[in-house]
């Protein structure tokens, strides 16, 4: 291009293409799934004023039968106060008042609240989950009974004949993740990252 101020309408268009071309690019690039530390941020502790509430790690099964409960039964218009979360939470898992007591109760209740999981409706004590909560509450659950379930049974128990397989999206995952035998441990027959990723990936999108 020439150069001077009488071609300077002609330089701003063919820049204003370029500066298009590289928005349209960069829009592309960053539309995709990236990598966000959800559980490497819920197993961190957190500080609201002097108060630090412990982090939530996604093995612990009090949190989980917890999360289940608030789930399934948490609809509730209100919300639930603490003693019925509790009788809930003992009625579905058959615990008794001394294997879950009340007190524990309401210290995962804070827990749940410090990290934003569960509110209080208005000034009652009365607790829903919030919208992050419900999410975070079935990643919990996929994570557990999708996942790791259908993963530990067939390493550690039977591991069903794939030739007599239903005709099922969840079963066709089990089996893609046990016939990935190439990206295993060899001594441990665990998957490795990169399978377990594709293999977790087709577990929650079903």
């Amino acid at each position: 291009m020439k150069k001077g101020l009488d071609h300077l309408d002609a330089v701003r268009a063919r820049f204003q293409t370029i500066t298009d071309r590289f928005a349209q690019f960069q829009a592309q690039w960053l539309n995709v799934h990236v990598d966000f530390p959800l559980l490497q941020r819920l197993a961190l502790p957190v500080s609201i004023g002097s108060v630090r509430f412990p982090g939530i790690k996604i093995h612990d099964t009090r949190i989980i039968g917890l999360l289940e409960v608030l789930l399934h039964g948490g609809t509730t218009v209100g919300g639930w106060t603490a003693k019925q979360i509790h009788e809930a939470v003992l009625t579905t898992f058959g615990l008794s008042p001394t294997a879950y007591r009340l007190n524990q109760l309401r210290y995962d209740l804070r827990k749940l609240k410090g990290h934003g999981l569960l509110q209080r409706d208005g000034r009652r004590y009365r607790y829903l989950l919030t919208t992050k909560g419900v999410p975070v509450a079935l990643l919990f659950q996929f994570f557990h009974k999708r996942l790791c379930g259908p993963l530990a049974y067939s390493r550690f128990h039977h591991k069903p004949d794939s030739t007599h397989r239903p005709n099922s999206k969840l079963e066709s995952a089990c089996h893609d993740a046990d016939k990935a035998e190439g990206d295993s441990h060899p001594r441990s027959g665990l998957m490795l990252p990169g399978s377990m990723l594709k293999y977790s990936c087709l577990q929650f999108s079903i």
